[in-house]
């Protein structure tokens, strides 16, 4: 009798264990699916971004090395992410403006804040992502096309000071530029559906800014690098 009792357990020993197996093969699969050519994902997260370098010295009449340096900021962004083959895909990220504050470096550290400006940078990636396409984890490389996008800009009483003492309130504009932005990143796939993304950027930015009444200028070579947390739902 235990004999027989024992020839019984052994199929349906093997059945729950092709049942796991079965299962763990359609998660797999199931993550997969999400991640080949042709899906369509869109994605929300939080963006920071902190220049790297202070701008160039201000033209003449101000003293020589008059330079400023751009505070970082952070914002929520969004992406939207299209895979062309089961490798390549295409992403376009944008957010909410970006507040900085600029203030005196150089010969003019420690005056405090010269101002203020506002910047919204719309980029288009393209993307490698390495491994198979059943890989929840995978890490890509991409390179990306900035066009930023400034404005709200405000010029403090310091300004006027280091700029034309006595004279007619500074302001200041900052031209709108394009410029190329590298990244790496790491894409984690939660289930089919679900993702999580980080991901490190640099934008190769490098603006002139015009400082009015006075006329003069500078180039700002701020060079921000971006650093992004992302959760996203493909379909």
């Amino acid at each position: 009798m235990k004999k027989n009792m024992q020839v019984k357990k052994a199929p349906a020993l093997k059945g729950a264990l092709a049942a796991t197996v079965a299962i763990a093969a359609l998660a797999i699969s199931a993550a997969a699916s999400a991640q080949t050519a042709g899906t369509w994902a869109v994605g929300v997260g939080y963006n920071n971004v902190s220049p790297t370098a202070s701008t160039d010295p201000i033209s003449p009449p101000s003293l020589p090395n008059s330079t400023t340096k751009v505070s970082s900021n952070g914002q929520p962004i969004a992406v939207v992410d299209y895979m062309v083959t089961d490798h390549f895909s295409l992403e376009f990220g944008i957010g909410t403006p970006y507040k900085h504050k600029m203030s005196g470096d150089g010969a003019l550290a420690g005056v405090g804040q010269l101002g203020t400006f506002e910047q919204l940078p719309p980029t288009l990636f393209a993307q490698y992502r390495f491994l198979d396409a059943n890989s929840p984890l995978r890490p890509y490389v991409g390179i990306g096309l900035t066009y930023a996008i400034f404005r709200d800009e405000k010029g403090s009483g310091t300004l006027t000071a280091v700029t034309d003492p006595g004279g007619a309130p500074a302001t200041f504009k900052i031209d709108n530029t394009w410029a190329p932005t590298p990244e790496v990143g790491l894409t984690y796939a939660f289930n089919k559906k679900w993702y999580g993304d980080v991901r490190v950027s640099k934008t190769y930015l490098d603006p002139t800014v015009h400082i009015n009444p006075t006329n003069q200028t500078t180039k700002a070579p701020l060079n921000p690098i971006s650093s992004a947390l992302v959760i996203g739902y493909r379909f």
